[in-house]
């Protein structure tokens, strides 16, 4: 069963097998603020059980980086044993959790764990911000930064300054290469991470969304990989390459079989005049 273990005074991590998933906990003198909770209500109690472990103090607040299911759908576990507490994501992400309904997402129904996760009663978070709010714990500020779009259009940070920690959902990743997919924003990733690398100290400990601890450095590379794809994306739409072309004539830093939608996404979200017709 995964620890918590204190990578920077009162900031607790546990890396979870199952997706490579993290669960940061960050303390203060008015209790915890737990950011994301998992993917299912079975995973889920397993980590309130860890956290009961750690006897760090009680969970004051929940945060959820992004509305993608592996990182919200535990919220129900958590506000079931502590009550009512606030739950905080970007006004993107809020508002996508309220629209499902309580209804799963659809693409999960052949996951290998669907039934784990189709026993879940969804609790969407419940209190949404523009861009950047700071949770105060009484002896030390956590702060909320949506730094722009990229893996999601409500992706957030989480900066705690005094312990120099940045816990970047899946902004960035350690397990795998950052998954982009339908929903992601693989031209404007570049220009989000580099303001999240301004929050950064070379000194800085970085909670992935997935994988292991990172640092300053590995951040750099993987937005210097993103920013690749990004301009990749942009030199041969305005060379007229067609869509259905791009990624058999691209440079890829990356398997081209991990960049179908970056490359889709890509062509729609250019303007029109930075493409060269045909592009079909």
């Amino acid at each position: 069963m995964p620890d918590f273990l204190e990578v920077a005074p009162r900031v607790w991590v546990a890396h979870y097998d199952w997706m490579h998933v993290n669960i940061t906990l960050i303390g203060g003198a008015d209790g915890l603020v737990m950011v994301d909770t998992h993917g299912s209500e079975r995973q889920a109690r397993t980590v309130a059980d860890d956290v009961r472990r750690l006897g760090a103090g009680p969970l004051t607040a929940l945060v959820n980086t992004h509305d993608h299911w592996d990182h919200w759908y535990g919220n129900g576990v958590f506000l079931t044993e502590y009550g009512d507490l606030p739950v905080h994501a970007t006004e993107f992400a809020l508002d996508r959790m309220v629209a499902a309904n309580g209804s799963h997402d659809a693409h999960l129904a052949d996951h290998p764990r669907a039934d784990e996760i189709h026993a879940t009663t969804l609790r969407p978070a419940t209190l949404g911000f523009s861009s950047a709010i700071a949770i105060d714990l009484g002896d030390r500020v956590v702060e909320l930064i949506h730094p722009g779009r990229g893996h999601t259009a409500g992706d957030l940070v989480v900066r705690v300054p005094d312990a120099d920690v940045i816990v970047g959902g899946d902004l960035v990743e350690e397990s795998d290469k950052p998954f982009i997919g339908d929903d992601s924003f693989p031209l404007e990733w570049p220009l989000t991470l580099d303001l999240v690398l301004g929050l950064m100290t070379s000194s800085t400990v970085v909670v992935p969304g997935h994988g292991q601890l990172v640092d300053r450095d590995y951040v750099q590379e993987q937005r210097t990989e993103i920013g690749i794809i990004a301009e990749t994306i942009r030199d041969l739409a305005s060379r007229g390459v067609p869509v259905s072309q791009a990624l058999e004539q691209g440079e890829w830093p990356w398997d081209p079989k991990l960049l179908t939608s970056a490359v889709q996404l890509g062509y729609e979200h250019l303007p029109r005049a930075q493409k060269r017709l045909p592009l079909v």
